[in-house]
């Protein structure tokens, strides 16, 4: 078996050759934390989840290395801090809204399957790091200081673009570029700033006087070279980071420590809309993780079917989010439990690392899935044993989906009285014919989570039936 990953950087897929065997390093960017993540940001973390599992089986546990960073220094955090805490001191309070995002976001997470990474360090801890490599730059001539900012100056760096595969023109045309006159250039990009009254503030580099703060593509960069070195094997993250974000980290990383690479393997997801549209919260469409688990139009999946229904579509791939996806995903792995041996082994079937090898090849994994589940009725203890051992590796939990199952259906049944009030006002209701109020009733059932069936009895009188919905 060899692993081949696609690299964005290169745009073809190679064969994986970690710098060192005996210590795999990877890179994942993280939240920022200021409120709870999106079911966008879901994807990255269940996408390098996988393929952190898989360089564990590949290399062994203690020979991969795996941080992702909590970006904990921000203007939207600050934003909300003024929102809702508004009588304390900004420090206070920014520390209060990123205690309580960040404990949201692991819960959100360990509930969709997620190991914890190897390191997860917060910017506000790397600020030595930062200023460390903002000197470096200035002193290579990549970098200048204008009106109390450090500024990154892009035309230094013959390779800068690459990672995007634009030229300057082209990034200029299509970025969001602050004019502002501390610029030299208008793509150069900001590496310090200073710092607002009352704001996070640290000495800064460079010879200024005012205190600052970094900005947001330094932090990366100073926390992988603290906790992966110069160079290191995989930096991942979204589509949506390859630029700028990506292109500035891999700019001012390598000429820094004068590299020719700041990863080997650049990865990125793909971009994920929900039912056929851009997720935005105008269009009211914005679905965050906890909805999904608590509640999102009237559903609510366990978090297992949430990661099973991310592995449908291959990791590089757009995805489109929907009732149905989340639904299917549900019934199928529900059908597989049904039958697997219960495991936590980590020996999967040759067949499942072979697939997850071939560019983390998901599609065919649950293909594999459905060819082991047939199998059991063949052969039976040995296909569900291989289920379950496959199931298991891709971090499906069989006792923790059961565990939301029986915790749902009580939810439902304890309010069944009042499902059935709820029916008798709409069979009332369509008695009358007054189908507005009945196609009302219905849904505020759904929204229960209750599914209606109408029929008639052996006299041909309507009769509803319902059920719990799955």
């Amino acid at each position: 078996m060899e692993l081949k990953l696609y690299d964005t950087l290169t745009k073809d897929k190679q064969p994986f050759r970690p710098l060192d065997s005996n210590n795999v390093r990877m890179y994942v960017c993280g939240p920022t934390v200021y409120d709870f993540a999106h079911i966008g940001n879901a994807r990255p973390v269940i996408v390098f989840d996988v393929l952190f599992r898989l360089l564990r089986h590949v290399y062994g546990e203690s020979h991969v290395k795996y941080v992702r960073n909590i970006t904990d220094v921000d203007d939207k955090i600050n934003d909300r801090a003024l929102r809702d805490y508004p009588g304390l001191p900004l420090n206070e309070a920014i520390r209060k809204v990123t205690e309580q995002t960040e404990w949201q976001f692991h819960d959100d997470v360990d509930a969709l399957g997620c190991l914890r990474p190897t390191v997860e360090p917060r910017a506000t801890e790397h600020v030595a790091e930062m200023r460390a490599i903002i000197e470096k730059l200035i002193k290579n001539g990549n970098a200048y200081v204008e009106q109390d900012h450090v500024l990154f100056k892009v035309a230094s760096d013959p390779n800068y673009g690459k990672l995007a595969r634009r030229s300057l023109d082209e990034m200029l045309a299509g970025a969001r570029v602050d004019v502002a006159p501390y610029k030299h250039d208008a793509m150069d990009f900001v590496l310090w700033k200073p710092s607002k009254p009352g704001e996070p503030s640290w000495p800064s580099p460079g010879g200024i006087k005012p205190e600052g703060r970094p900005g947001w593509h330094i932090e990366c960069s100073a926390m992988a070279w603290k906790h992966l070195g110069e160079q290191f094997d995989i930096h991942g993250g979204g589509i949506d980071l390859v630029f700028p974000h990506h292109e500035n980290e891999l700019a001012q990383s390598c000429c820094a420590f004068h590299e020719a690479r700041m990863a080997n393997v650049w990865m990125h997801n793909g971009f994920l809309q929900v039912e056929g549209e851009k997720m935005s919260k105008s269009l009211g469409n914005f679905v965050t993780i906890r909805e999904l688990l608590t509640g999102w139009r009237g559903r609510s999946w366990p978090g297992d079917a949430l990661r099973f229904a991310m592995m449908q579509t291959h990791y590089r791939s757009p995805i489109d989010w929907s009732l149905v996806l989340c639904d299917n995903a549900f019934n199928t792995l529900k059908d597989f439990f049904s039958v697997a041996a219960a495991t936590t082994s980590e020996n999967p079937p040759a067949s499942i690392v072979e697939a997850l090898a071939d560019d983390l090849n998901t599609p065919k994994v649950i293909a594999e899935l459905h060819a082991l589940r047939r199998q059991v009725r063949s052969t039976g203890d040995e296909a569900s044993v291989a289920l379950g051992d496959a199931l298991a590796f891709l971090g499906l939990d069989a006792e923790r989906f059961s565990a939301w199952v029986a915790k749902a259906d009580a939810s439902v049944l304890s309010g069944a009285g009042k499902v059935d009030d709820l029916i008798a006002a709409r069979a009332a209701a369509r008695a009358r014919k007054d189908f507005k109020e009945s196609d009302r009733l219905r849904d505020e059932l759904a929204a229960r989570g209750i599914v209606l069936k109408d029929g008639k009895d052996v006299d041909g009188n309507p009769v509803t039936t319902w059920e719990i919905a799955r």
